[in-house]
């Protein structure tokens, strides 16, 4: 760090008061980070030979109130600054940076670590009147140094000085080049959207019903979910860990940056949406659109992406702050009215705009819990895993899922490669997992279920809390996902594997099959 650098992050944590983090004393009590490479060469094998810890965890979350935190911005390249707003009943705390990942099978490792730093209680959460938007009108608590921090997700864990209580604070530090990688995708818009932190999200509100919802939600607060985490941890790390282990050229961006920045995925290989990954705004689709229209291909290991349209707006701390979704409540949307998009289903007029043209499949419902039915088990994607035709893979399909629907705008070629028969709240329909084929030589796969990502860690008969995934489920989940980024990141898969239509054969004309389902 130069020594101008030094002394800007000195005065900036002075300005903060007692709680402020210069950046020579956070260094000065931290493990010796490696160094990243230029950008555009991050090496994530050799990162991952590392030294890795399974303390990373949360273990202990103490009283309600006890400590929890947020990061002035969701992302920063490394060696830029974030502040973290925290508010704590402990005296003091203390911030441990793990950048997750593979590391030996521990997932984490221990990047940096400050000394103790003074704690204090930040008022209670307040609510926009208008929107019934709850935010954290916290003051700065520390600044951190980044610099030495290499790109990937890190989870900041915020400890009281006692010992007795944790949390996590998320962040990505961002690849600033994403050329000729695999692109993973942290998906924060959504995280925040179905966050209840001061009692409201874009579902429900302090009444808990439908009507005292949010119509706007604000990353200026912690996550109440997750331990601090959001959806993180379940719909994401175990994806980030299997990418990892494989040792891809790897890029590491959120939703918001896909966003704010046309040139992001210039050159990219691929594009990874995670497991939940609901929320989008139409800069976001634009520039994946974009992207996959020149040859990108773009993998959604989920259900229900890209679901929603939204808005960013900015709050006091920056732009792209507040996501904005007043779903069918939209014709009351200031921005609605200025002449901005509705910022409802994409799918839903006015601004008709059905996923399914980006995707290639399309939300059909909730709740369903189905087995996962094979129907083209001697495609390549599904090399190695042994599958059989017509076997079948116990609760693989849910809690949400997609399917093929040619009543809405779908690209073709696309080929089926699993049908699913679901019942869903009395319909029966089924879920797909499909593979399309552009002109300019991309591929997409879509897994068209929820639990993809959390099927790569089962093991083992089933039962627990993973919606008792079986072993089975793992291996198929983890092979035919390793086989999709190995395949993905070498360049356009469409040039060299193109897909074989074959809707017709799962879904012949039907007279009954009216309307597409809402």
């Amino acid at each position: 760090m130069t020594t101008g650098r030094r002394r800007l992050l000195a005065l900036a944590a002075a300005s903060l008061g007692a709680a402020g983090l210069p950046g020579g004393s956070a260094a000065a009590a931290a493990p010796t980070p490696t160094p990243p490479p230029p950008p555009g060469e991050f090496d994530v094998a050799a990162e991952n030979t590392a030294p890795g810890t399974a303390s990373w965890r949360v273990t202990r979350t103490g009283a309600a109130g006890a400590i929890e935190g947020f990061t002035s911005q969701v992302s920063v390249l490394p060696g830029e600054p974030v502040d973290l707003h925290v508010s704590t009943t402990a005296a003091g705390y203390t911030v441990s940076a793990f950048r997750m990942g593979w590391y030996g099978g521990t997932r984490g490792r221990l990047v940096w670590r400050s000394p103790v730093l003074p704690g204090s209680v930040q008022p209670p959460a307040r609510t926009d009147a208008g929107t019934r938007m709850t935010y954290a009108d916290w003051q700065p608590s520390a600044r951190l140094d980044t610099a030495g921090w290499p790109e990937g997700c890190y989870l900041l864990r915020l400890e009281t000085g006692d010992g007795h209580a944790q949390r996590y604070v998320p962040l990505t530090v961002r690849s600033a080049s994403t050329a000729g990688r695999v692109v993973l995708v942290n998906a924060v818009a959504t995280w925040q959207a179905y966050n209840r932190w001061g009692g409201a999200d874009l579902y429900k509100g302090t009444t808990g019903k439908k009507a005292s919802r949010s119509l706007a939600v604000s990353f200026d607060r912690p996550y109440a979910g997750g331990r601090g985490s959001g959806q993180f941890l379940v719909y994401e790390a175990p994806l980030i860990a299997l990418a990892e282990r494989m040792g891809l050229a790897l890029a590491y961006t959120t939703g918001v940056d896909l966003a704010r920045d046309p040139h992001l995925l210039r050159g990219a290989a691929a594009v990874v949406s995670p497991g939940h990954d609901e929320y989008w705004s139409p800069e976001q689709r634009l520039h994946v659109t974009r992207a996959r229209d020149s040859g990108t291909n773009l993998a959604v290991l989920g259900a229900n992406c890209c679901y929603r349209r939204i808005r960013y707006e900015p709050s006091r701390l920056g732009p792209h702050r507040i996501v904005v979704c007043y779903k069918e409540d939209y014709a009351r949307d200031p921005g609605f009215l200025r002449g901005q998009p509705p910022t409802q289903d994409f799918r839903r007029t006015p601004g008709s705009d059905a996923e399914s043209e980006l995707l290639g499949v399309i939300y059909d419902g909730y709740p369903v819990d189905a087995p996962y039915v094979v129907t083209q088990p001697h495609h390549w994607l599904l090399a190695g895993t042994g599958a059989r035709l017509g076997e079948s893979i116990p609760h693989l399909v849910g809690v949400e899922y997609d399917r093929v629907d040619t009543r809405h705008p779908t690209p073709r070629p696309i080929e089926i490669l699993s049908h699913s028969p679901v019942v869903c709240k009395g319909r029966r329909t089924h879920a797909n997992s499909a593979y399309l084929t552009l002109p300019g030589g991309a591929g997409v796969f879509a897994t068209g279920t929820m639990r993809w990502v959390e099927a790569l860690d089962a093991s083992g008969p089933g039962g627990g809390a993973r919606h008792s995934l079986d072993a089975r489920a793992g291996t198929f989940t983890r092979v035919v996902t390793e086989n999709v980024l190995r395949f993905f990141g070498q360049g356009p898969a469409g040039l060299t594997r193109p897909a074989t239509d074959n809707v017709a054969v799962h879904y012949p004309a039907d007279p009954a099959a009216a309307t597409p389902t809402p």
